[in-house]
């Protein structure tokens, strides 16, 4: 699986996250640093004028699929990286890898002491994503999911069980989320070495520790858009502003954005 330009290496010290309300108290998904100036080259951005404006490709109701990816990958990795490292971590059988692997292939002896590469982690998304048909708005929600349970079930994201927990949001987000109905017997199409039975125990687990609460409004949706955006900004990941828009292009996305947020509104 071959991966896009690699992101800009993580900082140890991260700033900010991608909670919102309530949701922010405990669990964090730090940013990372603005890169050096010196670190790349000089781009020309298209500007605006009075007369012509340049767009890019993601707005809140249609998100770029790879930025988001992108975005998303990074936030999962800081939770990782930021977990409380004093005491031994907060979690359910269900989610332990070493308990429930993924693969036929035998779990490392010391697979739960290293934090995983944000690309990854990117990987990961990226293949489920793009297996199964599943869109940016559907990656949100997933973003939503896991911090929510996190913080409902009081758990620790961590290397032994960040793919689980990670697979089981992604899981209940398609559901809920994505237009066309994906089956847990899909997602055992792609990853072959797990049952139906596991996939069936791990989103019923999932929704016990969510409480049922699967309903996102359209602030928290847009918040997190937005909080990802700035994330993106914030590792020089821009979004390039090359497509000018055109007033059939301005109707079009109008159209769109009104049909999406409907839906949104209807979730909650």
């Amino acid at each position: 699986l071959s991966l896009p330009p690699p992101l800009p290496s993580p900082t140890p010290h991260p700033r900010g996250n991608t909670r919102s309300g309530s949701e922010r108290q405990r669990h964090s998904s730090a940013r990372l640093s603005h890169p050096s100036r010196g670190s790349s080259p000089v781009t020309i951005q298209k500007a605006n004028s009075c007369s012509t404006i340049y767009t890019d490709d993601s707005t809140v109701s249609l998100p770029n699929l790879k930025y988001t990816l992108k975005c998303v990958s990074l936030a999962v990795f800081y939770h990782i990286k930021n977990r409380d490292r004093t005491r031994p971590p907060r979690t359910l059988l269900i989610f332990d890898e070493k308990e429930h692997p993924l693969t036929r292939e035998e779990v490392p002896p010391h697979y739960a002491d290293y934090t995983p590469d944000h690309k990854i982690i990117y990987k990961f998304i990226k293949t489920l994503f793009h297996a199964a048909q599943l869109t940016a708005e559907c990656a949100i929600i997933t973003l939503i999911y896991l911090e929510r349970v996190l913080h409902y079930a009081d758990l620790d994201l961590h290397p032994s069980n960040w793919k689980r927990i990670l697979l089981g949001a992604i899981l209940l987000a398609s559901k809920v989320w994505d237009d066309q109905a994906v089956w847990n017997v899909d997602y055992c199409q792609i990853l072959r070495d797990i049952s139906v039975e596991d996939m069936n125990e791990l989103e019923r687990v999932y929704l016990e520790q969510l409480q049922f609460n699967i309903n996102v409004a359209s602030s928290t949706y847009a918040q997190y858009y937005f909080d990802l955006r700035s994330l993106a900004e914030d590792n020089g990941l821009s979004f390039p502003m090359n497509t000018r828009l055109s007033p059939r292009r301005g109707q079009h996305n109008w159209r769109l954005c009104q049909k999406r947020m409907t839906l949104i509104t209807n979730t909650t």
